[in-house]
């Protein structure tokens, strides 16, 4: 079971997923990124509470990352998961990019965090 939840801003685009990213939910994961690109906002897709991730589900990630959707994790399996992909792709992971500059603890807590305040505009 899969929760797909789009909140468009003024400066972009948040996809937020919780449960399970497997084969089955990835069409309408698509069509709801493909419409969010219609707009020309910057879209960010948040693994707010997603409990596992298939190989569809993987690869769904890394053409959204390719595509330059940002990719953004809550939990230490997404974080990982995101920065795996990230590696290989466009994708960012803001929390990543923290951790340089504010330290582990600060970085914890922004991966934590349901607010999108640190969010680039």
């Amino acid at each position: 079971m899969i929760r797909v939840t789009k909140t468009e801003e003024r400066s972009r685009i948040v996809v937020t997923i919780d449960g399970q990213l497997s084969g089955e939910c990835v069409p309408v994961i698509e069509t709801c990124c493909s419409q969010a690109e219609a707009k020309r906002k910057p879209i960010y897709v948040f693994l707010r509470d997603v409990t596992t991730v298939d190989q569809a589900g993987t690869m769904l990630l890394r053409r959204l990352a390719a595509k330059g959707i940002r990719l953004l994790a809550r939990g230490m399996y997404t974080s990982y998961l995101v920065q795996t992909v990230a590696s290989g792709g466009a994708a960012e992971q803001v929390s990543s990019r923290r951790y340089k500059a504010a330290g582990p603890r600060r970085a914890a807590a922004d991966i934590m965090s349901p607010s999108f305040q640190h969010l680039p505009k």
